[in-house]
């Protein structure tokens, strides 16, 4: 069936008291994007502080109703919900504020049903990340039969290729030599690259996450790309026993990069391989300051506005 959309651009501030009017309002879900009045800028939001949730500071709030609601109806409930979260004056020299709800301009949309799942099915393709190293849907018969094609579908857990941070950690395997090497796919998210790791020759992964559905899609991914399951073990960080490893691989956010520099240092053999990822340009050398003291690091390998860093631990004798 049919939804309606209701639209109102809105300041950062009026954000919240909006998205709960609308689901006081019986929307069944809320969506936040981007709005640039003419004549203003894109404001990119990229890695937010612990506990934070930016928004842009001219905010898009999408409601999304079933079609057979009275629309009249739902504007009332809004308007009655935001009268209510109004400042009111509290003396009588103070003037009356305009209640939020009259300062929105709201406007409705119908959407169209479809077949969400073929929609995007049509639009994930096959991914080269390497001369020999694809990315292929499982539906798609890959375009290089004779190259090592990882069979990966989206799902909940983060990792499909198509971002540039997981594109340039398959770039830097595909060029490793990964024979009955160990390697720890920390953030492991949907475990691509931990499964890439093992088709690329790896003898054993471990993956790591905060996330219990990313364990799953990694399991999962595993199976789809015919490994044996006892090759990929994962657990959440406090359950994960402390072995070395060879190959380091942390695809996550530059602030627990840093935060866990010491823990991911100490979990890297002397003279094992790091590469990390997830990090944008100009918090590149926040990082590498971070892994200081033991990380010899390569040249910073940049994609759009992202950059990996790759090297390898000092051995005692070296950091000494």
């Amino acid at each position: 069936m049919p939804w309606l959309q209701l639209f109102a651009d809105t300041s950062n501030d009026n954000a919240t008291a909006i998205e709960n009017a609308l689901l006081n309002a019986g929307a069944v879900s809320v969506t936040f994007k981007e709005h640039i009045p003419k004549g203003n800028a894109e404001k990119p939001i990229l890695e937010p502080a612990l506990g934070e949730t930016p928004l842009w500071d001219h905010t898009r709030i999408v409601g999304l109703f079933d079609a057979d609601i009275n629309t009249d109806s739902i504007n009332w409930l809004l308007s009655q919900h935001l009268s209510q979260q109004s400042p009111q004056p509290t003396s009588p020299e103070q003037p009356v504020n305009t209640s939020l709800a009259d300062s929105l301009q709201l406007r409705w949309e119908q959407l169209e049903d479809k077949d969400w799942e073929r929609e995007w099915m049509q639009n994930y393709h096959p991914i080269q990340c390497a001369d020999n190293l694809w990315i292929c849907p499982s539906w798609i018969a890959p375009p290089a039969p004779e190259a090592i094609n990882i069979l990966l579908d989206p799902g909940l857990a983060f990792g499909t290729g198509t971002h540039p941070t997981t594109f340039l950690c398959l770039q830097w395997l595909a060029e490793q030599a990964l024979d009955d090497r160990h390697v720890i796919d920390f953030g492991c998210g949907s475990g691509i690259l931990g499964v890439a790791a093992l088709l690329l020759g790896a003898r054993q992964a471990t993956g790591i996450d905060i996330d219990p559905q990313a364990l799953l899609a990694t399991q999962d991914n595993l199976q789809r790309n015919k490994l044996a399951a006892d090759r990929f073990d994962v657990y959440l960080p406090e359950h994960c026993p402390q072995h070395t490893t060879q190959v380091m691989l942390a695809n996550i956010l530059a602030g627990p990069l840093v935060a866990l520099a010491d823990n991911l240092i100490q979990l890297i053999e002397p003279n094992g391989k790091i590469c990390l990822s997830g990090i944008l340009h100009h918090q590149a050398d926040a990082v590498m300051d971070a892994y200081s003291g033991h990380i010899t690091f390569d040249p910073v390998t940049q994609k759009e506005e992202w950059v990996r860093l790759t090297g390898y631990r000092h051995s005692p004798a070296t950091s000494a």
